[in-house]
């Protein structure tokens, strides 16, 4: 029987040894299901930075942080960084006390995006059914394209992790299984610049003994409630059938138990709907004011706008946040009486919801949502109760053809303007 292995540098397939017999590598990938599993989750190493250490060649051997001020979070890190202590989503001074030689970079998602949009066409030219879960990440179902490309899935995605690095300058790591939870769980065993295989025969015994909290969807509410229970290995809710895992953890229990056996049903679905889009910012220093959390507002506003249009969405409704110092969280939301693109419409609502939560709270950040998502093609229809709803999509649509001549600062409203004490 020809051997399961593969070369992840060459593309080498079929030997015994341990080293590649072609290239003399070590990376090779070997595994009894190899060529016959058709699931994959790809995700850039820690993309954001990568981008940035590739556009600056002197930040290779540094420490990187992408993110905001001291009292924003961390987006994104190198290794070097997480080495230190830092990850992602950690406040920003705790990832500089851990880290105080870190190099930090604001974040430039317009540029992440259009890099993650390039690695997606990429992966489009493997399989049609390519289902983005962010910007740097995806799974991919190769079934049936052994034929197109005369290699099987697994020749495939390593090829195409090195086509991904050759021509891009940054690295992914893949997980390759039976189906898309295994897939993503492999995708995390070896990074970075791995490549894991989980098959279905091993899933059950591998996944045994690891934590609850391995199991994507399990967070830290859920992992104690599971741990209260004297759940705290994915073996012991494997072993649950449904109706005792119903009886103990509600309507979930059945699908918690068979997830923790590794099974998965849910098939890869192109062309992920989108469902939500927002704009939100963490302050320097605390506000309380009515006036400067509106200037805000009303910035954050705008860029909702900006984002929904370039997703060709608008507003049915608008959703507010809000963080305390203390940082509890406050969510508010209200309908439009019809859909818009507007950033005026978008602030009268918002603004109604802030006025009721200024009482002296101070606050940390703030955040605006649209929701429902509408079609952008609904928005802002002539009213003949509002005659001035054509005048302020015309002096928008104005407003952005001028920055988009002449630069962001070309054109401001005064009421996005800091308020001066």
């Amino acid at each position: 029987m020809t051997a399961q292995s593969l070369c992840r540098d060459c593309g080498e397939q079929g030997f015994a040894a341990a080293i590649c017999p072609a290239c003399h590598s070590r990376r090779v990938l070997r595994h009894d299901e190899l060529f016959a599993l058709t699931i994959a989750h790809i995700d850039c190493d820690a993309f954001y930075a990568s981008v940035e250490k590739r556009d600056a060649p002197e930040l290779a051997a540094k420490p990187v942080i992408v993110g905001g001020g001291r009292r924003g979070v961390v987006a994104a890190c190198c290794y070097i960084a997480r080495t230190r202590g830092v990850r992602s989503a950690m406040p920003m001074f705790k990832a500089l006390a851990a880290c105080p030689d870190a190099v930090v970079l604001r974040p430039n998602m317009a540029k992440y995006a259009a890099e993650g949009a390039r690695i997606r066409a990429m992966m489009q030219g493997l399989t049609p059914l390519v289902e983005p879960m962010s910007i740097d990440e995806a799974v991919l179902d190769l079934s049936g394209t052994e034929a197109l490309h005369r290699a099987p899935p697994a020749a495939v995605l390593a090829e195409f992790a090195r086509r991904v690095e050759r021509e891009m300058g940054v690295t992914i790591s893949v997980g390759l299984a039976a189906n898309r939870l295994l897939a993503k769980i492999a995708a995390g065993r070896d990074k970075p610049r791995g490549f894991a295989v989980i098959g279905r025969a091993e899933a059950a015994g591998l996944l045994a003994g690891e934590p609850v909290r391995l199991l994507p969807g399990v967070g830290a509410a859920m992992a104690a409630k599971l741990h209260a229970a004297g759940f705290t290995r994915l073996g012991q809710l494997a072993a649950l059938d449904a109706r005792d895992a119903a009886r103990r953890f509600g309507e979930e229990g059945p699908g918690l138990a068979a997830r923790a056996r590794g099974e998965d049903n849910r098939p890869v679905v192109p062309g992920r709907e989108t469902k939500s889009v927002s704009a939100e910012t963490t302050f320097e220093t605390d506000m309380t004011t009515q006036a400067e959390l509106e200037a805000v507002l009303w910035r954050l506003c705008e860029k909702l706008a900006r984002r929904l249009a370039a997703k060709d969405f608008s507003a049915g409704g608008v959703v507010l946040k809000l963080k305390t110092a203390g940082f509890a969280s406050r969510t508010r939301a209200a309908r439009l009486a019809a859909p818009s693109l507007v950033p005026d419409i978008l602030f009268a609502a918002a603004r109604n919801l802030l006025a009721r939560e200024v009482d002296g709270t101070a606050f940390r950040l703030l955040g605006i949502g649209a929701s429902p998502l509408m079609p952008a093609a609904d928005a802002d229809q002539p009213d003949l109760a509002d005659p001035d709803a054509e005048r302020r999509r015309a002096r928008w649509a104005a407003m952005e053809s001028l920055r988009q001549r002449f630069g962001e600062d070309a054109v401001r409203r005064g009421r996005g303007l800091t308020v001066k004490p």
